[in-house]
């Protein structure tokens, strides 16, 4: 019997699978214009999410129907599970094991998707641990950059805004370290600076990288425009959630002085750091972005399944 096939971190992907999945990912969106498969009818997604979600639940669902599969869950696990009632996480993945065939978790605690794993009979996905990784988004970042500007290699990207909370500048720069002459400007105000641990990661692989909190400086050199939310929920302070927050806002003005052959990126929502006006450049990727997220999913989905236990 297979072992499960899990979707936790960013690191555990190398190149040669970064490639095979993005392939997956273009091969998934012609099943999408085609209005689906039953591929894994009878099959069940388990979305549990303990942490407010749009985008990624509902990517998440739309990849299981996509592939004729069904869903349950809650996207209130906090709340509306036996969570409330003091079960531990490790019982209730094991519960929810037994009802389904792959299970999506977001969870307020870094770590909670391979503590989940450990006790899981069936393969689980990491859609996000707190403060730690969101490696499917960092996935469908990487897709969107290789999809908008045709490769990776040598590029110059600026990741900018709350990199010390922020997951998804955690995953992308784990995922970047698998290409070659690629430069990563971090660019940040002074009390959410990318940290340490994804530093000392870059450099074992040898990834240049700059921090910086001017991003005019790098605004007309740069591929990538990597913008993220500064996010309020996770500062320990409102006080220092203000020493952050409006610093970085990315509008018509900036717009102008980023090279013609550019792309925009965000992770969403955004609050304010990219203004309306932008959206109308076709520099403006982030939309493009989250459907890529679909079928970053479906792909990713579909592994698990077809790989964990042989099923």
């Amino acid at each position: 019997m297979k072992q499960n096939y899990h979707v936790l971190g960013a690191k555990q992907f190398e190149r040669e699978q970064l490639e095979e999945l993005f392939d997956a990912a273009k091969a998934m969106e012609g099943v999408v214009k085609r209005g689906g498969d039953r591929r894994h009818e009878g099959r069940i997604m388990t979305s549990l999410f303990f942490e407010a979600s749009t985008r990624t639940r509902l990517s998440f669902e739309s990849a299981m129907h996509r592939l004729g599969g069904g869903v349950i869950g809650t996207e209130n696990a906090a709340q509306f599970s036996s969570a409330i009632k003091g079960e531990t996480l490790e019982d209730t993945i094991r519960i929810i094991s037994g009802y389904s065939d792959v299970i999506v978790m977001r969870h307020t605690d870094i770590g909670a998707a391979k503590r989940a794993a450990k006790v899981s009979s069936i393969p689980v996905i990491n859609a996000g641990d707190g403060a730690g990784e969101h490696p499917t988004q960092a996935l469908l970042d990487a897709y969107t950059i290789r999809k908008e500007l045709g490769r990776i290699d040598g590029l110059h990207i600026a990741m900018v805004g709350d990199l010390a909370y922020g997951r998804t500048v955690h995953s992308l720069s784990y995922i970047l370290a698998n290409y070659q002459d690629v430069v990563v400007h971090y660019i940040s105000p002074d009390n959410v600076r990318i940290p340490e641990n994804v530093k000392q990661y870059m450099d074992e692989k040898g990834i240049r990288y700059a921090e910086s909190n001017d991003l005019d400086s790098v605004a007309g050199s740069i591929d990538v425009l990597y913008q993220t939310r500064i996010q309020k929920e996770r500062f320990p302070s409102l006080d220092e959630y203000e020493k952050a927050a409006g610093q970085f806002i990315v509008d018509a003005e900036l717009m102008d002085r980023m090279r013609k052959d550019s792309v925009v990126l965000h992770p969403l929502p955004r609050l304010g750091e990219i203004t309306e006006e932008v959206d109308s450049d076709p520099r403006a990727a982030y939309f493009r972005q989250a459907v890529n997220g679909l079928y970053i999913r479906m792909a990713l989905i579909d592994k698990c399944i077809t790989e964990s236990q042989g099923k």
